[in-house]
């Protein structure tokens, strides 16, 4: 059962969402900024708004040095109704109106030896007459490889545990194990990725502790990952390396068009269809029941990376 969520008191409304909105807007530059200096390149800057209400500013790379694809968005919008995506666990809440605002990205580099990754921090707001508004935040991040290493994955899982652990013992296990639910293809039997965190209607404990642990997890995700891009965006590759990346990027379709809530909560609410869907991949391919060879490199992700695993145990390595 869901845990319940509680109503923002205590201050005005206005002043909380302010204070999340400006750390949102700092941190979309400070990471936009990062990624520019690793790519060589800038990133292109679109500022939209959204006729029932709201807007954002989409921050997007195509044919980067290093990013063949990346976009990193801001985004708070309003509406009269919350789309059924925000409330399929939370059917109290249908018919609220609401307020939303985050930041999301998702980064496909080149090369096949660096991973592809997914960081998403957003904060909800439900309103109702003559009572506090209903609130949570929500957010994690996830990491997916091609040709996976070891000593990436248990640095990025270390960086989630570190962004964590000022929170309370037990938090990053279960933010873990939420994520490997989450991020796990039904249909195919399979996780997206090795996950990482993954949290949603977090406001237990009150708006600053929830407000610090979003605030947390969205600042430590370019140390969890700039350091693996940096150690793999130049390892040489060729046409098979490419050709699997290829193949395995059209799991990535397949999670956000079917499962993902945030890509269905942005198209059912009206959002702009040209940031929801930046996270798609540029080049994907598709085969009938295709396997890899038997030890293969290829072969190697699905039994070693796509496997239930404790990457911070190292028993496990």
């Amino acid at each position: 059962m869901p845990k319940l969520l509680q109503p923002l008191s205590a201050s005005p409304p206005h002043a909380k969402t302010a204070r999340v909105k400006t750390f949102l807007h700092d941190l979309q530059a400070q990471i936009v900024a990062r990624l520019e200096q690793i790519d060589g390149n800038a990133f292109r800057r679109d500022a939209w708004t959204r006729p029932e209400g709201g807007g954002g500013l989409s921050c997007l790379i195509e044919e980067g040095a290093v990013f063949e694809r990346g976009g990193v968005n801001f985004s708070h919008v309003t509406g009269a109704q919350m789309p059924a995506s925000a409330t399929a666990h939370r059917p109290e809440l249908a018919g609220r109106p609401w307020e939303a605002m985050g930041v999301s990205l998702v980064l496909h580099p080149r090369n096949p030896y660096a991973p592809t990754v997914h960081l998403n921090v957003r904060f909800f707001i439900a309103t109702q007459v003559d009572a506090e508004p209903i609130w949570w935040f929500g957010g994690g991040m996830d990491l997916t490889p091609y040709y996976g290493f070891e000593e990436d994955a248990r640095y990025f899982h270390q960086g989630c545990a570190d962004a964590l652990a000022p929170f309370g013992e037990g938090v990053h296990a279960e933010y873990k194990a939420w994520c490997d639910r989450y991020f796990f293809l039904r249909h195919r039997n399979e996780p997206r990725g090795v996950g990482g965190i993954f949290f949603d209607d977090l406001n237990a404990g009150g708006f600053e502790h929830s407000f610090a642990l979003m605030r947390s997890v969205g600042e430590r995700f370019i140390p969890a990952y700039a350091p693996i891009l940096e150690r793999r965006k130049d390892l040489p590759y060729g046409e098979r390396e490419r050709d699997f990346q290829a193949y395995r990027r059209g799991r990535y379709v397949e999670f956000n068009l079917v499962f993902d809530r945030g890509t269905l909560f942005g198209l059912q609410s009206g959002g702009r269809t040209e940031a929801i869907l930046m996270s798609m991949p540029p080049i994907v391919k598709w085969r009938y029941d295709w396997h890899p060879e038997p030890g293969s490199a290829e072969a190697r992700l699905y039994d070693v990376f796509l496997k239930p695993r404790d990457w911070l145990d190292e028993r496990t390595i």
